[in-house]
């Protein structure tokens, strides 16, 4: 057997197992109240295998790649980069202390983590960053864990980690820029098509209820902020090709993941199209790629720095 495809399966049969037990064994055997999921919980796990199997398909087409080798170093930042996103999700999610926020804008700077162990270690190391970091941050929190979202949140880290498929970085850019344009398009579209959809991710505090009120305008113009900013850091770092490439890579994983948990709700939680795009795409997708442009360039330089000084 291929020991790239057995490690990678390794890696994703771990991730579901991991999921299925936190939701199985806290929420159900031992009640633990946050680690219980919603309504049609076999149906979320069947959204966590059908990401897995996007996973691996994007493998199967490229598996010659080392990109996709796991080795002791590789673990070990699997480990780093979970514990990070679910700590920094964790106190960032308003609870611990509260990020200032505006007009329904939640901001997520935690979300450049997984972006970045994606970028700089590889799809598998960005996908276990992303899924298992942000389940134990979601339990963390006490809001209960989504599973289908965490495998979403994987597929923002292993997107980011596909800019290693490419033996020219910067030749990639520009055709996710277009399919980051067309993405974000469509979106906006249905912002102004849809407007009254209630923020369904809009928590209010007075209240303790979520998703009272119709979306604002910069909740549902935030995608476009951030995908102009998006395009800016690639073309004003053009001459650093790692920060172009992490934001412009992170970009696209962070729409199409977060998209897929999204268009998951249309079957699980039963939202016509225009609330699962309107009311949890736009306002979680929009504030992440503002994130994107502007935390991932610093993280990529500072480790570039690392590097240097460690001659690495």
């Amino acid at each position: 057997m291929d020991r790239k495809f057995f490690n990678l399966g390794l890696t994703l049969v771990i991730v579901f197992l991991f999921f299925l037990l936190v939701v199985w064994i806290g929420g159900n055997v031992l009640g633990i109240e946050r680690l219980q999921t919603g309504e049609r919980p076999v149906l979320r796990f069947v959204f966590v295998a059908v990401g897995i199997v996007l996973a691996l398909a994007v493998y199967w087409f490229t598996k010659e790649n080392k990109a996709w080798e796991v080795g002791t170093r590789e673990v070990v930042y699997m480990a780093i980069g979970a514990a990070l996103y679910a700590v920094f999700s964790y106190l960032f999610n308003g609870t611990v202390f509260v990020v200032p926020s505006v007009s329904q804008v939640a901001l997520r700077p935690a979300i450049c983590i997984p972006m970045f162990f994606g970028y700089a270690f590889g799809p598998v190391v960005g996908f276990f960053t992303g899924a298992v970091g942000n389940m134990v941050g979601d339990a963390l929190t006490g809001f209960g864990v989504y599973p289908q979202w965490s495998v979403g949140n994987g597929l923002i880290g292993l997107i980011a980690g596909m800019a290693m498929l490419f033996p020219d970085k910067k030749k990639s850019l520009n055709t996710v820029l277009i399919i980051g344009a067309v993405l974000t398009a469509i979106a906006t579209l249905f912002y102004f098509l849809f407007r009254n959809t209630p923020n369904t991710l809009f928590f209010d505090v007075a209240n303790n209820i979520f998703g009272d009120q119709p979306i604002s305008v910069l909740a549902g113009l935030s995608i476009v902020v951030g995908f102009i900013l998006v395009v800016i850091v690639r073309f004003a770092f053009g001459a650093n090709i790692d920060v172009a490439a992490a934001v412009t890579w992170g970009m696209l994983g962070n729409l199409i993941g977060l998209g897929f948990a999204a268009i998951s709700d249309i079957w699980i939680n039963g939202y016509p199209p225009a609330v699962a795009i309107v009311g949890e795409f736009l306002p979680s997708a929009g504030p992440n790629l503002i994130f994107a442009a502007i935390l991932v360039p610093i993280l990529v330089v500072a480790y570039a720095a690392l590097q240097r000084q460690t001659g690495r």
